[in-house]
């Protein structure tokens, strides 16, 4: 399949999850961004467009960031820091977005993770 058909598929993907999960300040949207070397969270409250709280495996806050990769292990790491960043926050309750990513390996140990350190999907 050619690259620009499978960024096209992705990309419709990633409208029809965006149509259907909306976040609000009493339950954001908890999203998540994969690239080849890094993992990204952010909690976003769509109604007001600002970002509530981010974590990623480049920030300063965690440990052991230079060994962190977008692999398994790195997402359950992130899916745990960022569970207890938006709990210091306030946010208890979130709806999840996969931003297109199928939901098995990276995707299901990072939310796997957040559920674990107390975040209600």
């Amino acid at each position: 399949m050619r690259t620009q058909k499978k960024l096209e598929l992705h990309e419709r993907r990633r409208w029809r999850i965006r149509k259907k999960v909306i976040g609000t300040a009493a339950r954001p949207r908890m999203t998540v961004c994969f690239t080849n070397k890094h993992i990204h969270v952010q909690f976003i409250d769509d109604e007001t467009g600002a970002t509530l709280v981010s974590t990623s495996t480049t920030s300063k806050a965690m440990p052991d960031r230079e060994k962190l990769a977008a692999n398994v292990v790195s997402a359950k790491k992130v899916g745990a820091a960022a569970a207890q960043v938006a709990q210091s926050k306030g946010i208890k309750a979130v709806v999840f977005d996969r931003a297109g990513a199928r939901y098995h390996g990276k995707v299901k140990a990072l939310a796997d993770a957040a559920r674990e350190a107390g975040l209600q999907f």
